[in-house]
């Protein structure tokens, strides 16, 4: 059974995705063990045991919930490899980068198998065809592009996916029993929709409170000169996903519990992607009510979370960049290291044009930096062993054999193990990295110090070992610690 049951439970409570797969609990109660996303109601804790693997709980005695199916957790697939399957196109059909026809392929090639035993292997994971889940992604896009811009319905049909706009209609119909146009006929007027045809706004909805200015603080301190911009209300930035290019802008809606996502139609066809990065930016998916329960339990930490209802943690839009930022900001201020993160900046990103001034550089891509050499990045004023580290990290990232980009289905302990084994990445830079580009909610930069500074002068030891009584939320509690105002010398 697992050791830390207080902090699991706590998990657990929170239905957080980010955990799925991590662990599994077994009530004593009904003789069942589940995911930690199961949506039964929650159990009582004493009635809760927790493992490791369902291995481990069915060696106690449990059975394997029909609800949440405990062998589709990510990590836990069986032996054919059927889930892993079946979850790879889940993530892309979130990202919007999969294909039906084309994404099939490439994955059963991953797989050594034909795109025919991937579809057999996909029914029977998910109860649904590859092309059913699909089509779901392609009409809920829809949908609330019919509801919330004013794109035309032609062009919303080729952003969803369609081939045509016959087929879009076809299936708009099938499935809710009514065209398009009629929707966007009935849809009540919303303050989300730009009057512009250059761009259009969504809406992405958080559980309030949500510290925006904390957010936007953290976010300007930290902002990549070219490629960033914040001003009082907003975060502004230049995108690049896939083949497509063009600059979001993002505003707080706080009666509405939202933030409102301004895009340039250039990104329309990688909406899905767009949309899930933006809300791990923003944190958006996450459960302040809980977390703040849970922290305000240590005096240490009680003040100052009453003090900032709804801190987030910020995540990262683009991993690689993130990682870069974290490897510059080594054992150096955050003013430096933003400095010197626009150099970088300025030397590997491409020019862009946007209505922002401030907007007009996209950020460095991998494969790009992978081919620079260590003087052509020292030369920035960096130092040799940050250049080989850049370096080292986009090369893992450009590969396939590291992935920035984050993902709850990412297993925290290899990430951080995997960054630790390249050069110059040290515990410290792979905690805080693990933070916010998973994101992992449980990531505790031991060493850092203004943490241990705040905290009284304590060594790493002692504040790790401080920490556990936050489990799993450290990297909130980071948060707070760095908010608490320094100690007098």
């Amino acid at each position: 059974m697992h050791p830390d049951s207080h902090s699991l439970y706590s998990a657990l409570a929170a239905r957080d995705p980010r955990f799925d797969g991590l662990f599994f609990v077994g009530v004593t109660s009904t003789d069942i063990y589940c995911r930690p996303v199961c949506p039964a109601k929650t159990p009582r804790a004493a009635n809760c045991r927790f493992f490791a693997s369902p291995q481990e709980a069915e060696l106690a005695g449990f059975r394997p919930c029909l609800r949440c199916r405990p062998e589709l957790a990510p990590g836990n697939a069986p032996i054919d490899d059927g889930q892993r399957i079946a979850q790879l196109i889940v993530q892309r059909l979130e990202e919007g980068s999969f294909d039906e026809k084309a994404g099939l392929e490439q994955i059963a090639g991953q797989f050594d198998l034909s795109s025919r035993q991937v579809r057999r292997i996909v029914q029977r994971e998910l109860g649904v065809p590859p092309i059913q889940l699909l089509l779901t992604r392609r009409l809920l896009l829809a949908k609330q592009l019919l509801t919330e811009t004013t794109l035309p319905v032609t062009e919303i049909a080729f952003a969803s996916g369609f081939s045509s706009l016959r087929r879009f209609n076809d299936a708009f119909n099938r499935r809710y029993g009514m065209p398009p146009t009629r929707l966007r006929k009935t849809a009540a007027d919303d303050s989300a929709r730009a009057p512009g045809t250059q761009t259009s706004i969504l809406r992405l909805s958080y559980r309030p409170p949500y510290d925006w200015d904390g957010m936007l603080a953290f976010l300007a301190a930290r902002a990549l000169a070219g490629v960033e911009r914040v001003a009082e209300n907003s975060y502004a930035r230049t995108v690049r996903l896939g083949d497509a290019s063009g600059w979001i802008k993002i505003t707080n809606a706080s009666k509405k519990h939202a933030v409102m996502m301004e895009f340039a139609h250039s990104l329309t066809p990688v909406l899905p992607a767009l949309i899930t990065r933006v809300k791990s930016l923003f944190d958006l998916n996450a459960r302040p009510d809980m977390i703040a329960r849970h922290l305000k339990k240590d005096p240490v930490l009680a003040a100052t979370v009453r003090s900032n209802p709804g801190l987030r943690v910020p995540g990262a839009f683009n991993g690689f960049e993130m990682g870069v930022r974290a490897i510059l900001g080594q054992q150096v201020t955050v003013r430096a290291a933003t400095t010197v993160a626009g150099r970088f900046v300025q030397a590997f990103g491409d020019a862009v044009v946007t209505p922002i001034p401030e907007l007009n550089r996209l950020s460095p891509p991998s494969g790009r930096v992978a081919g620079a050499t260590v003087d052509q990045i020292a030369r920035l004023g960096i130092v040799a062993a940050r250049a080989h580290s850049i370096i080292a990290l986009a090369k893992a990232q450009a590969s396939g054999a590291l992935s920035l980009d984050g993902g709850a289905h990412h297993d925290p302990d290899d990430f951080i193990g995997r960054l630790t084994g390249l050069p110059g990445i040290g515990p410290w830079t792979a905690q805080y990295i693990a933070m916010r580009a998973l994101p992992w909610p449980d990531a505790f930069p031991k060493e850092d110090i203004v943490v241990r500074t705040n905290l009284g002068g304590i060594s790493a030891k002692e504040a790790d070992a401080r920490s556990q009584t936050w489990r799993p939320w450290r990297s909130y509690a980071v948060m707070h610690v760095w908010r608490m105002p320094r100690p007098a010398v």
